[in-house]
């Protein structure tokens, strides 16, 4: 009985280990700065083009 629960618990720290190490290099390490979401108000191109669209609305 000692030898099957010794089994098990290698294999349940086998597959933590394998889990901990794939969700590390999933998410960039903990070292890795979270995604920046830009937004269209914070995308220059966007913002010249609205400025372009209000100053010249009959070159669209």
């Amino acid at each position: 009985m000692l030898k099957v629960l010794l089994v098990v618990l290698l294999i349940a720290l086998a597959v933590w280990f394998v889990v901990r190490v794939a969700l590390r290099r999933i998410d960039g390490g903990p070292s890795a700065p979270p995604p920046r979401v830009v937004g269209p108000d914070d995308d220059p191109d966007f913002l010249r083009g609205l400025d372009r669209r209000r100053r010249d609305p009959e070159d669209d």
